[in-house]
């Protein structure tokens, strides 16, 4: 988790930096108003892509192990009615 503080914290200055530079350099306020809105955006889809691709990645993940679970639990299953097989056998002898 610290390292996404981290990138929030980098991806945050970023902005406010290039918003301060924007505000700053000599143009007119509705260009600089234009850019920084266009900034934004930008910054706006980036993060949503990536949030979306770490949310199908976990997505993933999870499904992978619920997977892995049900397989293991099947062949415990096997195993166990197998040893019931075996002592239902060994009753009937």
């Amino acid at each position: 988790m610290k390292s996404g503080k981290m990138l929030l914290g980098l991806i945050s200055g970023a902005a406010a930096g290039a918003a301060l530079g924007l505000l700053f350099a000599p143009k007119k306020g509705a260009d600089t108003r234009k850019a920084i809105s266009d900034s934004s955006n930008e910054a706006i889809q980036g993060t949503k892509g990536k949030f979306n691709e770490f949310s199908d990645s976990l997505s993933h993940k999870v499904d992978a192990l619920k997977n892995k679970t049900k397989a293991s639990l099947s062949k415990a299953e096997q195993k166990a009615n197998e040893a019931k097989a075996e002592i239902h056998d060994m009753k009937a002898s």
